[in-house]
């Protein structure tokens, strides 16, 4: 299976908010933007595999600025790594204000893993990824030490099983470590 860019994953999807996705402080509520970062998700993550794909976690949200109402908002969405039928996809999130002005900010970000699977539900292997710029190298390179550590807290590896892991903490007894 011949390994993508992520680029090819590339989803950009525009919402306004409006009054009725809005709190009592008139800004927007966090579950729908993690609707609108679902969404944005699953379709960069069918884009990568082109099968069916379906929300395995949530592993990232950072709310870090509000999005007041009236505000244009700009999701992007690529797959960041793959792994045998998962595939980690990166969110991104930018505001645009309505005074006019045009400002744009990077808001918010989120990570999700994504499965893809066969008519039946069952898991399916999917195309590895092959970074192109520093950010994706950058964001590649932490996937493998992000999903070892939800391994671990789910139960699912041994702490001591983690070489990502235990090679950032423990360089000097990492196999790459070792003279």
């Amino acid at each position: 299976m011949k390994s993508r860019k992520p680029s090819e994953s590339l989803t950009i999807m525009t919402e306004i908010v409006l009054p009725n996705d809005t709190n009592n402080l008139k800004n927007l509520f966090g579950g729908q933007l993690l609707s609108w970062m679902d969404r944005c998700a699953a379709i960069s993550a069918h884009r990568h595999c082109r099968r069916i794909v379906v929300t395995a976690t949530v592993n990232h949200v950072s709310f870090n600025h509000p999005v007041p109402q009236g505000s244009i908002v700009t999701l992007e969405a690529k797959v960041s790594r793959a792994f045998s039928s998962s595939m980690e996809v990166f969110v991104d999130v930018f505001i645009e204000d309505n005074t006019g002005q045009g400002q744009r900010i990077q808001a918010n970000e989120a990570i999700y893993t994504f499965v893809a699977v066969d008519q039946l539900g069952g898991p399916i292997q999917v195309p590895q990824i092959s970074p192109e710029t520093d950010l994706e190298q950058k964001r590649y390179d932490g996937a493998l030490r992000r999903r070892q550590l939800a391994l671990i807290l789910s139960g699912k590896m041994k702490p001591e099983d983690a070489t990502e892991l235990r090679a950032l903490f423990y360089p000097e007894n990492s196999p790459e470590g070792k003279n």
